[in-house]
């Protein structure tokens, strides 16, 4: 359960914009991949290899501890390919702190005694059935690897949860039926979905995608039409799956997915967007880069400051200050947004 004091300094950092306390940490602790996914460039810079180390995390520990943060989600890249990260967990459960591992899934089986021990959670990606999940992650028994590492995680701790995120776009959006089949299959507790974002910086960028780059993921106007009455079926077919959360989203959430790849054509307007991360989260990247989330600009660096200087520095609060997500750009075409209000739980 939540403090009163919590929920105070909470109020104090969305009233103030000066970062009283901070909930959730997004952990990119290494930069490589072991997936060449068409939506992401995240794996064009497995050249790079940049990883925090132990001393990174445990310089900025203090800080940790003075934000009060709650929950640390280890992203990437793919965190599993880092030589040294279940020491990182470690650190991060001295200070019992919540812990989910993004995961790709492909080296879950080998990790899934140390997985279960050290993280509370794992989240997978799950882009369709067997033969368009390879065809996006473009590795050989991609699909397989992944439900053999789901399973070793189930035969390790039959109730650690093992949820997916499956990324809608252009090679998949007609696999929606299959891919709740498959989760099923496979023994996931649950299932969510998001749009590709084909806008931002994000996901190892150097700069936005070009109209024709953009236009192998997002989806046409005709496919836009069919996606919308296909995702009517799914709402109708799939009904127990929503009463019952096995898919996180309700159908008016479901249904914002072609509403999304409509208005980037101009049809209509971008769903409206409520979200809060940049006053109770943070994405600390493996080469140190801090950003209030995954699609703004950065506003330092872990290996030049601290981290709570960093997030207080006068420029990082002047942004939060005249930042409308309603009417920010990048906000506005945001494809994951996270709300937390002041009393909420982790």
């Amino acid at each position: 359960m939540i403090s009163p004091v919590e929920i105070t300094k909470r109020q104090l950092t969305l009233t103030t914009h000066r970062i009283h306390t901070l909930p959730v940490v997004v952990l990119m602790p290494h930069s490589r991949c072991n997936c060449r996914c068409v939506m992401c460039d995240i794996w064009k810079a497995n050249r790079n290899g940049y990883e925090l180390s132990p001393d990174d995390l445990a310089a900025h520990l203090d800080d940790f501890r003075k934000l009060n943060v709650r929950w640390v989600v280890l992203s990437g890249g793919e965190a599993l390919m880092h030589p040294n990260l279940f020491a990182l967990c470690d650190l991060l459960k001295d200070l019992d702190i919540k812990i989910t591992l993004l995961s790709t899934g492909l080296l879950l089986k080998r990790y899934a005694a140390e997985t279960v021990e050290f993280c509370d959670e794992v989240t997978v990606s799950l882009d369709g059935s067997r033969a368009v999940h390879d065809a996006i992650r473009r590795v050989p028994r991609a699909f397989d690897r992944l439900a053999e590492g789901v399973a070793a995680l189930k035969t390790r701790d039959s109730g650690f949860r093992v949820t997916a995120r499956c990324v809608v776009q252009r090679a998949n959006y007609i696999d929606l039926p299959n891919v709740i089949d498959a989760a099923h299959e496979i023994g996931l507790d649950q299932l969510s979905f998001l749009a590709a974002d084909v806008t931002t910086e994000a996901f190892n960028r150097p700069a936005p995608w070009d109209a024709k780059r953009a236009g192998e993921v997002a989806l046409s106007l005709d496919e836009v039409n069919d996606f919308e009455r296909l995702v009517e079926d799914v709402i109708d077919r799939y009904a127990g799956d929503f009463a019952s959360g096995f898919i996180a989203e309700s159908p008016a959430k479901l249904r914002r997915l072609p509403r999304y790849f409509a208005a980037l054509h101009g049809q209509g307007d971008f769903p409206e967007t409520r979200c809060n991360a940049p006053w109770v989260s943070t994405v600390i990247e493996a080469d140190g880069t801090v950003r209030p989330c995954f699609f703004h600009g950065p506003l330092g660096n872990i290996h030049e400051q601290s981290l709570e200087a960093i997030l207080n520095a006068e420029a990082a609060q002047a942004f939060r200050r005249a930042l409308d997500v309603r009417r920010d750009a990048v906000c506005r075409r945001c494809v994951c947004t996270l709300y937390l209000c002041p009393t909420a739980s982790l």
